[in-house]
């Protein structure tokens, strides 16, 4: 099984996306949306930017747990990943989005 986006609407009634690896693993979240439009562009957004290395910021949280984001070239994140226990399993969640991102399928659940 490939990766696969989730589109789905959220309590507040925005719109919103995951990125899952083949295992069913969640690897990266969107910010809310306002339309359907502009959730599908975040994902076209992921699709362009995945493969370049210089688009992933990685941090560490005030509790030692390290994080990605997704940006695009202006900067804005488009996508966030889980909190990891180790560097070494968050760059793996890196090059997770990179393989996952750019053949996954688009299911809908509004």
């Amino acid at each position: 099984m490939a990766g696969k986006f989730e589109c789905y609407k959220d309590k507040a009634g925005e719109f919103r996306f995951r990125l899952k690896a083949a295992n069913g693993n969640a690897i990266l979240s969107s910010e809310g949306y306002k339309s359907k439009a502009s959730c599908a562009n975040g994902i076209k957004s992921v699709r362009k930017n995945c493969t370049d290395p210089d688009r992933f910021v990685k941090n560490v949280t005030p509790t030692g747990k390290f994080r990605f984001k997704l940006t695009a070239k202006n900067a804005q994140t488009i996508g966030s990943s889980q909190n990891y226990k180790s560097e070494s399993g968050c760059n793996n969640g890196m090059k997770s989005v990179a393989k996952n991102a750019p053949d996954a399928i688009v299911v809908e659940d509004y």
